[in-house]
């Protein structure tokens, strides 16, 4: 046991020399979350929209000024034609026109139809824009249509991307560092020396991988703190359930970096496997920007055998939904069976290897 606690030691100490690779471990995390919180989102806020007001009357203003009010779009300015609109749009001076167009559906009542010019040149913007204002004019005989969302009321984005981020950086941090570390011990010629010492080889490469596994919690416990504190995400699920099934997860990680480590020669083909195996299928394929459920049939196929897929939709439900165990214990038993899978095989491959 002494000499397993030295090695872990010394892996620890090689980690830790590197204040290079240790700021860019703790400081990644933190950009992606500031990143994703307040500069890259997909929240709807201040749409600069233009009103056409060819044909106006006391409801299309009230209903103009229910649009103003919200935080999601700021009237900008008027036009008098749907064809200056247009251009005003064309010239990038605006993002949506709105030209009321009443249309009489019975004797004393009067409903208002609303043509919406958005520019999209972003195709998911456009449609989020129009969802947004459809649901703040729709007027019927003087009522409004209410909308309740569940789990997300102000619809941030950053509930979405915070499992996600979670998913991609465990997986990335965890496989990829694990296979560089024991690919460089056999760049350098050190693997040897470290098979033929007394302790057993299997001891050593988990002697590797506890350092790495200390690392991953931690940035793990940063980013659920920034999700928290800084981008006001709610964690309401259990704290316990969450810490246990993304131990699962960086298991899993550690498993996968360990099969690469089993391929790759050297350091540059080991980041480069991790990165091709890795980084794009999770960016892709996961569900972390684009839902699953619309990708062609073969890509669907393809995403069911990346692992960050099912943790990021566990930590969905754990996280936003606030749902028991029992409600993603779909996800937890497939990254159990893909856990025993992967470190099946990358042991097996590495005792042949020392064989």
């Amino acid at each position: 046991m002494k000499q397993f606690i030295s090695f872990v030691i010394k892996e620890a100490r090689h980690i830790l020399r590197d204040k290079r690779t240790m700021l860019i471990l703790f400081g990644m995390p933190v950009v992606m979350m500031l990143l994703f919180g307040f500069a890259i989102t997909t929240d709807v806020k201040n749409v600069r929209t233009i009103v056409v007001t060819s044909q106006t009357d006391h409801l299309t203003q009230a209903a103009v000024e229910r649009l103003a009010q919200s935080e999601y779009f700021t009237i900008t300015q008027t036009a008098s034609t749907p064809g200056e609109a247009e251009r005003l749009i064309r010239r990038q001076k605006a993002d949506m026109s709105l030209t009321p167009s009443p249309s009489p559906i019975g004797e004393g009542s009067s409903n208002f139809q609303w043509q919406i010019m958005v520019d999209g040149s972003d195709p998911n913007m456009a449609q989020q824009w129009t969802n947004y204002a459809q649901s703040i004019l729709t007027n019927r005989q003087g009522g409004m249509v209410n909308a309740k969302m569940l789990y997300n009321p102000q619809m941030k984005s950053a509930y979405n991307f915070v499992p996600a981020i979670m998913g991609m950086l465990l997986m990335l941090i965890c496989a990829m560092m694990t296979s560089i570390s024991i690919v460089r011990e056999k760049e350098k010629g050190t693997m040897e020396v470290l098979l033929v010492s007394p302790v057993r080889p299997l001891m050593v490469i988990i002697a590797k991988a506890v350092p790495y596994l200390v690392l991953a919690f931690g940035i793990l416990i940063t980013i659920l703190l920034m999700a928290r504190y800084v981008l006001d995400v709610p964690l309401q699920g259990s704290l316990s359930w969450i810490l246990a099934v993304s131990t699962l997860y960086i298991m899993l990680a550690l498993s996968l970096g360990l099969l690469i480590s089993n391929v790759a020669q050297t350091q540059l083909v080991a980041l480069l496997l991790s990165a091709m195996v890795l980084l794009m299928p999770v960016v892709m394929l996961s569900g972390m920007i684009f839902p699953v459920e619309s990708m062609p049939a073969v890509l669907q196929w393809i995403a069911a055998v990346v692992p960050p897929r099912y943790y990021i939709e566990a930590m969905r439900k754990l996280m936003i939904m606030g749902v028991g165990i029992d409600e993603v214990m779909k996800e937890v038993s497939i990254l159990a069976l893909m856990t025993i899978v992967f470190l099946t095989i990358a042991l097996k491959k590495f005792n042949v290897r020392l064989e």
